[in-house]
């Protein structure tokens, strides 16, 4: 909160949000991806990039940072069954509304709005070529923003957005166009995950031990719905994998920072040290 007169004495709010990963690499560092949001439209299209478990990673994401998730479905016009994208998109979490629309034209101004409310701020999160850019030009009712059409061959984009935008709606709605991510490794996200799977969730309370890890155990309900098709072992198993990186990115990252803040104490000490013999 700025004070003009006394700049000194403004003072910086706590985020209301944030959404982070693991950064690409080997040196597990935290990249902060968006903050303060509102709405994550998550972007996907009716093509052969299409991938539920990658919608699941951006879900569990802004469950985690407690943002409304709304799976955008684009490019339903290229296809001749688009529902089946659509179920699929559906499939991710019965929390989670889902839009197939054309990003071109004004479908977007309309099967939006919902979201983009004056005050409000929403981020479009997804890979490259999804539709965000050409999304967020029909929102502005502009083309500020370049787009570029998908590879043909594997229907994957090219990274023409190359870093984070801020753009006002006329309506005083702010959107958030970001970079494509094809790498997305999930840190400190248990809640969110969580949250996501709440059918597995909600299934191993019945479980008959409390440590069942739903594998062999007898009187196992989480293996009882997949034998009874209430549940898809394919959901499962991608629910294992998130939370199993999760658990090792996030032991990583306190390593981190405990090694940091051990340095850091050395750092000073050795300074009073110094500082003394002077």
């Amino acid at each position: 909160m700025l004070d003009p007169s006394h700049p000194r004495s403004s003072r910086v709010l706590e985020r209301a949000s944030l959404i982070k990963r693991r950064a690409p690499g080997t040196d597990r560092q935290e990249q902060l991806i968006a903050a303060n949001i509102d709405t994550a439209f998550i972007v996907t299209s009716c093509n052969q990039d299409f991938k539920v478990a990658r919608l699941e990673r951006y879900a569990a994401l802004a469950f985690e940072a407690r943002i409304t998730p709304v799976i955008v479905v684009t490019k339903t016009d290229l296809v001749a069954d688009a529902q089946s994208y659509i179920d699929a998109a559906r499939s991710v979490s019965e929390m989670i509304d889902v839009v197939a629309l054309d990003a071109r034209g004004s479908a977007p101004k309309t099967e939006l709005a919902a979201w983009c409310k004056p005050g409000k701020t929403v981020a479009f999160l997804g890979s490259s070529g999804v539709g965000k850019s050409t999304l967020a030009n029909a929102l502005l009712e502009s083309q500020s923003i370049e787009t570029q059409d998908i590879r043909e061959d594997d229907a994957k984009g090219r990274h023409t957005t190359t870093r984070r935008e801020l753009h006002a709606m006329p309506n005083g709605c702010l959107i958030l166009d970001t970079p494509g991510m094809r790498e997305l490794q999930l840190t400190d996200a248990a809640e969110g995950i969580n949250d996501l799977f709440a059918d597995i969730q909600e299934l191993a309370a019945w479980c008959r031990f409390n440590d069942c890890q739903h594998e062999t155990e007898p009187g196992c309900a989480v293996l009882t719905a997949i034998d009874e098709g209430a549940l898809d072992v394919g959901r499962l198993g991608r629910w294992r994998k998130l939370m199993a990186e999760d658990a090792f990115n996030s032991a990583s990252f306190a390593e981190r920072r405990s090694r940091d803040k051990a340095f850091g104490k050395m750092v000073r000490g050795a300074k009073k040290i110094k500082d003394v013999r002077r």
